[in-house]
């Protein structure tokens, strides 16, 4: 929808827009006012006023409106795929030579190409809608380590967000590389704003001139909707690097200000656009006054039903329906990650402003024409085959039967635009570097259940093994180091069975960290330990601070008070020798990423040892280190680790349940 004249008054807050201020201010309602009479046409002597335009409904009345809105697309611009039952479907194509029948089909789904054509044909649907993005943007493919947000620009630009909130995500790469990835979101007639309303840049940061807006107010036939940004603030400062003096404010205490200040100029539609987790979005809009609509993101939940259930485990309804701290309904919803689709969501107003309904499901974008199926010849050799026809009609069918599942055509202009980057990510992605022999399993917390590739119990007792396996690739190629410590959400995908390349390596760790070593006592080392713990289940912070280990292992008990949480540890210098229990008093040298080392994700310990000086930056990228460690074995398969070399080796939940006792613990 094209923005209005409410929208142009406060150009004072967003740069982005295509203003020309050089400052943020926040217009007062008396400046609201008089800016509307300013723009109202005088009558022309002796004539009757023109009659005004039909705009719909106006304030004091019913309104109903469309919201199209995706998150953590994290870099992810192109198509994923996934594998479909179709044994149920009598498809004529077969699995082998003998006639077998197809098990599965792999559909692609998602990705810009197809957000694009979606978001277009559910806009020109429908009346009254708003396109929003709710954070994390950037990070966590090659396309971002190449092009430093400008492919993530491009694909964002073809839809126009009406409103873009800042995630944690976004301060990967400091304020610097933030401004950088925004000037390309501004290089466009569209002019997203970019909202964040509780990030108060420092005096020297670049985006103190005028990249951010605490909130846009939408013209919607006639109506005013406001838009609030809100960034999870401990996440960010302790799992992020936003720059010095750059500080994030209370989520909920902001909201409210905003809230209220919107309120005060009439405005009595109000959708707050956080990056703040499904459940904190739950929590604020209890607490909160004012608030109608909640569209978030940062925790990756897949919202939903049995139809979505194909993609993985729903966390709860779309969309999900609360009440605010008047007693009044609120709408929350969320649209999982990595452009893999997009939420839609409609809601009903009365003439005070309240929410009558909302109702909505996840829309998954699938590709009619790139089915494919695994064909096994007479030798016994694979190869993958395009289903089409009747067969792909039927599959495609049994598909958009489900609520959830749109097909689509790829956005030509998309893929084009997309293409003029994928060349340089093909060409760096085809070097091989190694072979891996087994999946290897992402984790954070033993029993989160985070790995899109392996079954949970794999991961239930001790965690996940790449970040262990990551931990000692940091330490095989740090020879100065006894042990390796490494925070979970610094690894962030599975790594599967195959060859193993450059790309992998970077999609595995994808920040720009290198690796420090720390002179520390046994005893700061497990203090580092007891932090790291409590960063998640004292402070609200990440469960990324997970800490993960090679040289290194202990017991985890969640359920305790912090410093009585991790107990038994033992110490493997180099994990060359025999397991000893730590000594407290004696020195050893720990090589860990710059990131927690400088105290980032909870990690205080690391952060007290830097600041006196006693750590040395090996300028190894942490990448490229994963990068030698592969290389180095020569082409001989990467194993799992032996049990023995895991850091973890027993876990007792937040609820005091033993992952190595019971089988059936739930959650972490």
């Amino acid at each position: 929808m094209s923005r209005s004249a409410l929208v142009l008054l406060s150009c004072g807050l967003i740069a982005a827009a295509g203003c020309d201020d050089d400052e943020a201010e926040t217009p007062t309602p008396d400046a609201m006012a008089e800016a509307e009479a300013d723009m109202a046409p005088e009558p022309e002597p002796d004539m009757a006023p023109e009659p005004e335009p039909d705009m719909g409904p106006g304030p004091g009345e019913p309104l109903s409106l469309t919201i199209l809105h995706v998150n953590d697309h994290h870099s992810h611009v192109v198509p994923d795929r996934f594998g479909f039952d179709v044994s149920g479907l009598d498809l004529t194509a077969t699995a082998d030579e003998d006639g077998a029948p197809l098990g599965e089909v792999e559909v692609p789904y998602g990705g810009y190409p197809m957000l694009v054509t979606l978001f277009a044909q559910l806009e020109a649907a429908h009346d009254n809608v708003l396109k929003l993005h709710a954070g994390d943007a950037i990070t966590g493919t090659l396309f971002y380590t190449l092009f430093a947000g400008e492919a993530d620009a491009a694909v964002m630009n073809r839809i126009c967000f009406d409103a873009f909130a800042l995630g944690n995500h976004e301060f990967d790469d400091g304020d610097t590389g933030l401004a950088t990835f925004l000037d390309f979101l501004a290089d466009d007639p569209c002019g997203t704003p970019v909202l964040a309303a509780n990030v108060s840049p420092g005096p020297d940061s670049p985006l103190a001139d005028g990249y951010l807006a605490p909130y846009v107010i939408e013209d919607v036939a006639g109506q005013r909707v406001g838009i609030i940004g809100v960034d999870i603030a401990g996440k960010t400062m302790n799992s992020s690097n936003p720059d010095p003096g750059t500080t994030l404010l209370d989520e909920t205490e902001t909201s409210q200000r905003y809230i209220d200040e919107l309120t005060g100029m009439g405005v009595d539609k109000i959708v707050l656009l956080t990056h703040y987790t499904y459940a904190n979005d739950l929590e604020l809009a209890a607490a909160l006054t004012g608030v109608d609509v909640i569209v978030g993101g940062d925790s990756h939940s897949l919202l939903g039903g049995d139809d979505v259930a194909l993609l993985g485990s729903p966390a709860g309804p779309y969309p999900t329906e609360v009440t605010n701290a008047d007693g009044e309904p609120v709408c929350v919803v969320q649209a999982w990650e990595y452009a893999h689709l997009m939420g839609e969501l409609h809601v009903d107003f009365d003439a005070e402003g309240v929410v009558t309904a909302c109702a909505g499901s996840p829309r998954v974008p699938v590709d009619p024409a790139g089915l494919t199926y695994t064909f096994v010849d007479g030798e016994g050799e694979e190869s993958d085959r395009p289903l089409d026809g009747a067969d792909a009609e039927a599959v495609i069918g049994a598909l958009t039967a489900m609520p959830a599942y749109v097909a689509v055509a790829p956005d030509a202009e998309t893929v084009a635009t997309l293409e003029g980057f994928q060349g340089q990510v093909d060409e760096l992605s085809m070097q091989v570097i190694g072979t891996v022999a087994e999946d290897l399993c992402l984790e954070r917390w033993p029993g989160q259940q985070r790995s899109a590739l392996c079954d949970p119990a794999a991961t239930y007792e001790r965690g996940g093994d790449i970040s262990n396996q990551v931990a000692k690739a940091f330490l095989t190629v740090t020879p100065t180091a006894d042990i390796a410590i490494q925070n979970a959400g610094g690894v962030r995908v599975d790594v599967a069975a195959g060859e193993h390349t450059i790309a992998d390596a970077y999609t595995l760790l994808p920040f720009s960290n290198t690796l420090w070593t720390l002179e520390m006592t046994g005893e700061e080392i497990v203090a580092v330990l007891e932090d790291a713990l409590s960063n998640t289940l004292d402070a609200d912070g990440s469960t990324g601070s997970y800490p993960y280990a090679s040289g290194l292992r202990f017991h985890v008990d969640a359920s305790a008070a912090f410093g009585d949480r991790i107990s038994n540890v033992e110490i493997n210098p180099r994990v060359a020798g025999e397991w000893a229990a730590i000594d407290p008093a004696a020195m050893y040298t720990v090589v860990t990423n710059d990131f927690i080392a400088g105290g980032q994700d909870g990690y205080a310990t690391f952060g007290a040892i830097v600041a006196e000086g006693l750590y040395l930056d090996t300028f190894t990228e942490y990448a490229q280190g994963w990068v030698d460690y592969v290389t180095a074995f020569g082409g001989t398969p990467i194993e799992p680790l032996p049990v023995e070399e895991f850091s973890t080796q027993r876990y007792i939940g937040r609820d005091g349940c033993d992952h190595s006792m019971s089988a059936d613990c739930e959650g972490w």
